[in-house]
């Protein structure tokens, strides 16, 4: 008897045919998560535990699809959810229930459990470790491989490819969760204190097939907090897009976690109340600051900021390497201080980095506005920039109006976002409109720029917007206080 040839297969999905054992072979060659990140070395054991069994059913007359059968995988558990986002935002996508990784099958004790809870792990696994980057660096994993949605299909790391597979992936659970345990995982926060790499979970339970949903939190995508960047799992592939708080449906009913194994975020350790900060309490010079600056000073500068209110700017963290991030943080928070001109020009100074590492003075306000008064501890007459000592006459604080911020050198004042709305006439329209003249983005202007705010104004600000690389509702044509600093600038 001549010896078949046994080749080596992925086992997915329920259906035991040649043609579907192809289809999972192909999928399988999909990209996987390296077992040094946490990837699920199940796949591979589960593919040779098949050969073994396939040669063995042969050998014994057994023939190959018993054995196929008998090494299936894990079939999806429960009764099916419905993620709809209704509308013209695409699909409803389903997601399975809780199961463990593709490839290991929970072990049975006793009496089989209702299929409702087929594949339910016995217990929820220990809570993994996991900083931020690593988070945000799990989801572009999917997001690069470009997965197709599925409730019933797995990737090669043994995840399942819906919605809250998708989040069981990104945070290394080591099961598939639902949107009804997910929870379970995490602890709820406030919009306030979302950070990268937390979630966004809808779940009904009075009833789940009606528009449960979840996300991973990727970060602000402007400064209004009105729009976020979301990871998620949906139809047709894995995408990141910015997206409306909460979501573009149910949006109320979306509310912001975070997973319990996070060990490390963008936010400094909270200090003990009334203790110094752990800043250098030596100013280390303005040369280790600018552009081009790279060393530790500007790391521990930005962690000083994001504690004094700072967060907004650094999406992606403190970092070494001297940034814009960097230098609008700085100038916000001197300019919470009430300082002007060349006192608030974003490069910390002396008496700067004094109130940072000794938690004097003013926080930088949630919305950007500045407080008029000098920084509190500075002597009359006093300049608060970079050299303390330096006397120069006392004036009154300039008055501006509500959400209106002073210019630095060379660039007007930002007179506030309520002026550039349909109906409302102001000088600052009519100098903006000649502003994008200036730079070759007038062509929407039919009589030139006027004082009154038109489509044609905003029009025009959303090309020099997009120019900017800027899209979604960084690019809506309303100049914020970052368009209108590029344009004079």
């Amino acid at each position: 008897m001549t010896m078949p040839v046994f080749e080596e297969y992925e086992p997915a999905g329920d259906c035991v045919c040649l043609g579907c054992a192809q289809r999972r072979r192909t999928l399988a060659r999909g990209r996987a998560i390296a077992l040094r990140d946490g990837g699920h070395p199940a796949a591979r054991g589960a593919r040779r535990a098949l050969v073994l069994a396939t040669a063995a059913g042969v050998v014994l007359g057994g023939g190959g699809s018993a054995a196929l059968a008998a090494a299936g995988p894990v079939r999806g558990p429960g009764p099916v959810a419905l993620d709809d986002r209704g509308g013209s935002d695409g699909p409803g996508t389903p997601q399975g229930g809780r199961a463990p990784l593709h490839g290991r099958p929970a072990p049975v004790t006793g009496p089989r459990p209702p299929s409702s809870a087929a594949g339910r792990p016995g217990a929820p696994p220990a809570v993994r470790a996991i900083d931020r980057a690593t988070i945000i660096n799990r989801a572009k994993i999917w997001l690069d491989a470009q997965v197709p949605y599925s409730m019933s299909e797995y990737w090669a790391d043994g995840y399942r490819q819906d919605c809250s597979g998708y989040v069981s992936m990104v945070w290394n659970l080591g099961t598939n969760e639902w949107t009804g345990s997910l929870d379970t995982f995490a602890t709820k926060i406030t919009k306030e204190e979302l950070l990268p790499g937390d979630m966004l979970l809808f779940h009904n339970p009075a009833d789940p097939n009606n528009g449960s949903h979840v996300v991973i939190f990727g970060g602000w995508a402007d400064e209004t907090r009105t729009h976020y960047i979301a990871y998620e799992q949906t139809r047709p592939y894995t995408r990141k897009l910015a997206t409306p708080y909460g979501y573009w449906k149910n949006s109320e009913k979306y509310l912001p976690y975070r997973y319990n194994g996070v060990t490390t975020g963008v936010l400094p350790d909270v200090p003990v109340p009334g203790a110094p900060a752990a800043g250098t309490a030596v100013f280390p010079g303005a040369a280790k600051f600018g552009p081009g600056a790279d060393n530790e000073h500007v790391a521990e500068l930005a962690k000083m900021l994001i504690g004094r209110g700072a967060l907004r700017f650094y999406p992606k963290g403190p970092s070494s390497k001297w940034s814009e991030a960097d230098r609008q943080a700085t100038q916000a928070f001197q300019q919470a201080q009430g300082w002007t001109g060349a006192d608030a020009d974003g490069i910390p100074g002396e008496h700067t980095w004094r109130l940072l590492v000794q938690r004097q003075g003013k926080d930088i306000p949630p919305t950007g506005r500045t407080g008029p008064g000098a920084a509190p501890g500075t002597a009359p007459g006093t300049a608060p920039g970079k050299a303390p000592g330096t006397v120069k006459p006392p004036m009154a604080p300039p008055k501006t109006p509500p959400g209106a911020l002073p210019g630095s050198a060379g660039v007007p004042a930002y007179p506030g976002l309520r002026v550039f709305r349909p109906g409302q006439s102001h000088p600052a329209v009519l100098a903006l409109g000649r502003r994008l003249a200036q730079k070759g983005f007038g062509k929407y202007y039919t009589s030139g720029p006027g004082p009154r705010w038109s489509e044609a104004d905003r029009r025009n600000v959303e090309a020099f917007q997009r120019a900017q690389g800027w899209r979604g509702a960084s690019a809506d044509g309303y100049p914020g206080p970052e368009t209108w600093r590029r344009l004079f600038a």
